[in-house]
């Protein structure tokens, strides 16, 4: 009888761990978030649930989750700097930060009036990026709010853009090539001055006088399983982590007909195609099944 109710007991504490460990946004971005840098360039609504970051001369800002997550489902709705912003970054990122750092990043690169936004995504994993892809986005991101989205399971991590995958990066580690599977990661949003290389390679400056640039959000989604120091709660498969079942592990066909139409006709660099900076040696990445 002892030992049945220590079974009971370690398995409540296993129930208790796996419900404990989903988070699902409370939609108030004072609860789920933290200020780290400028507070004063940093406007939350009174119900918390939009917030504004300012870029003046004298400071940018930024904000980090309170948790750390390892794999799940965040989406953004953002609205981006307008009118003349080149030489400003807006990112929108997961990071472990450890020296050997895992990073999923969305990258909003200003432009020039009147030129298309560039959205730049990159992944680390073990410490190491240089797989920077770059898009032109179909729309103008600061006419209204769209959503941005990163999916990240076992599988693979998806970057999407109001639902359409423009991105993905595959679960290769048995082909040796690196992956964020081990390193919890905080969810991070900065605007800061990037005028040495955002826009035209660092030729086109901030203009501070068509400032303060200001970027909105509102309406995200945090989905994702809490680190809580052991990652077999993450990785594991239950009801509770449905970012890692198994119609998960690829783009569904219409997925894969959208992900083609971006690459086709909005994609402007990819990492893969870049022969001359990797010397003819590409990625080993950029040989295996991208879906």
């Amino acid at each position: 009888m002892t030992n049945f109710f220590k079974f009971i007991g370690v398995l409540c504490f296993y129930l208790l761990q796996i419900s404990s460990a989903s988070l699902v946004s409370t939609g108030d971005f004072n609860k789920d978030f933290y200020v780290t840098w400028s507070p004063s360039h940093v406007n939350t609504s009174a119900d918390g649930h939009a917030r504004g970051l300012k870029l003046d001369q004298e400071s940018g800002a930024g904000f980090t989750s309170n948790d750390m997550v390892l794999f799940g489902q965040i989406d953004m709705q953002i609205k981006l700097v307008p009118g003349h912003s080149a030489g400003t970054v807006l990112a929108f990122y997961l990071s472990s930060d450890q020296p050997n750092r895992d990073e999923i990043d969305f990258e909003f690169l200003g432009n020039v009036s009147g030129q298309p936004y560039i959205l730049q995504t990159n992944v680390f994993a073990d410490g190491f990026d240089n797989r920077e892809e770059r898009i032109y986005l179909w729309f103008d991101p600061t006419k209204d709010f769209h959503n941005y989205s990163v999916l990240w399971n076992l599988h693979q991590i998806v970057f999407m853009v109001d639902w359409i995958p423009i991105r993905t990066y595959r679960n290769h580690a048995d082909k040796g090539v690196a992956y964020p599977r081990w390193q919890p990661m905080g969810i991070k949003i900065s605007l800061w001055n990037g005028d040495s290389w955002a826009t035209r390679g660092g030729k086109d400056k901030i203009d501070w006088s068509k400032g303060p640039f200001i970027a909105s959000f509102r309406n995200y989604t945090i989905d994702a399983c809490v680190w809580k120091g052991n990652a077999r709660f993450c990785r594991g498969d239950s009801s509770t982590n449905w970012w890692n079942k198994e119609r998960l592990n690829s783009l569904t066909s219409t997925q894969r007909r959208w992900f083609k139409w971006v690459r086709k006709y909005h994609m402007i660099y990819d990492y893969c195609q870049d022969s001359q900076r990797f010397q003819n040696n590409l990625p080993k990445e950029c040989s295996l099944p991208k879906y």
